[in-house]
């Protein structure tokens, strides 16, 4: 949340002023439309009259916690609104036996290679939330299962990388021209020899040291390709090397009803095809434990879009981030319904993968 906005606790808001403002707030995420003082003049848990619930909703947009849209409208909560309302009055439920089950069944039922455990996650997430599901991977915090280099021409090289998990991620490098077909084996069997188990950066940390010793076993052309392959892969400027997989955009069109929002969501769609962007949400999530939300401007990567980022890091045995799903969606999203989905979700695909 930016420095500059003020900040709220359910201490500034006496009972009826609380009463008030969920009302509308929920309301207002089941609706998707402006709230009047006579609509919530009909909920049970206020007792006041339309005229002091009016006096009280423009106390609450006084505040910077609800918005009118029209002068003769309702009122909708703001960014800072929703932010209140999610951190200290929403009531997060539990999924239902059916839900685990059927999450359970989705992931786990078939013999699946990573991949697609990923794949099926963000489509089901982003079905089950009528959102677009998300789920980011960093080959650079995988465990190393393998890693070969092959020619592909003069001066260039592919670099086959497989994870412990299972996971396969291809680049190409440039080699010094003339490079023999023996000194991509000799790179190779080197790696495989010393490297298993580790993750590109601790690989990278310990062949620095190695690079150093490893003049007898290599000529100096296959230990230039290591160095630089290392750095390529797992530091040297660069950021690490991601993937993304991205399913049920087509979802966060079904609120879209007016020009406005079509180039709200056309802006969201641009934000989701930069990858460079994107991979920014492994560093949002790391920095927590458990789901985080980020609502509007709150998350510089789709602030733009008008949306609500839910994302939560999935880990390996050793509890060390690996990846982070979620989903994005618009800011009238049900909370309540798609933080433990995420939640539960996020830590199955990081049983799964362990």
């Amino acid at each position: 949340m930016s420095a500059e906005q003020p900040q709220f606790s359910l201490d500034d808001l006496d009972q009826r002023s609380r009463a008030i403002f969920r009302e509308i707030v929920e309301t207002y995420l089941s609706t998707g439309e402006p709230v009047g003082s006579r609509t919530v003049s009909r909920f049970d848990t206020v007792t006041v009259s339309p005229a002091t619930i009016r006096n009280v909703m423009s106390d609450l947009e006084n505040m910077g916690l609800l918005t009118s849209p029209h002068a003769s409208a309702g009122r909708l909560p703001t960014q800072l609104g929703l932010r209140l309302f999610v951190d200290a009055l929403l009531e997060v439920g539990d999924l239902t036996e059916a839900d685990r089950r059927n999450i359970t069944e989705q992931l786990a039922g078939r013999d699946k290679n990573i991949e697609d455990v990923l794949t099926q996650a963000t489509t089901m997430l982003s079905g089950l939330s009528q959102c677009a599901g998300l789920v980011m991977t960093s080959t650079a915090d995988a465990p190393l299962k393998h890693i070969e280099f092959l020619s592909t021409g003069p001066g260039q090289a592919l670099v086959v990388i497989v994870t412990e998990a299972g996971s396969v991620e291809n680049r190409v490098i440039e080699v010094p021209i003339g490079l023999p077909p023996s000194a991509l084996h000799a790179a190779s069997n080197f790696l495989n020899a010393r490297l298993r188990g580790r993750t590109l950066s601790e690989a990278k940390t310990e062949l620095d040291k190695e690079i150093l010793k490893a003049k007898a076993e290599l000529d100096f052309l296959s230990a230039k390709l290591v160095e630089d392959g290392l750095a390529t892969w797992a530091g040297g400027g660069q950021a690490p090397l991601n993937s993304l997989i991205v399913r049920g955009r087509s979802n966060l069109l079904d609120d879209v009803e007016v020009a406005a929002d079509l180039e709200r969501v056309r802006m969201l769609f641009d934000d989701l095809e930069t990858k460079k962007d994107v991979m920014q949400l492994m560093e949002l999530a790391k920095t927590g434990d458990g789901v985080r939300i980020f609502i509007g401007s709150e998350n510089k990567l789709f602030s733009l879009s008008g949306s609500s980022l839910i994302v939560s890091p999935y880990m390996d045995q050793q509890k060390k981030v690996i990846g982070v799903l979620g989903v994005i969606g618009p800011t009238r999203l049900n909370y309540a319904r798609v933080i433990p989905l995420v939640d539960y979700t996020a830590k199955l695909v990081g049983k799964i993968i362990s």
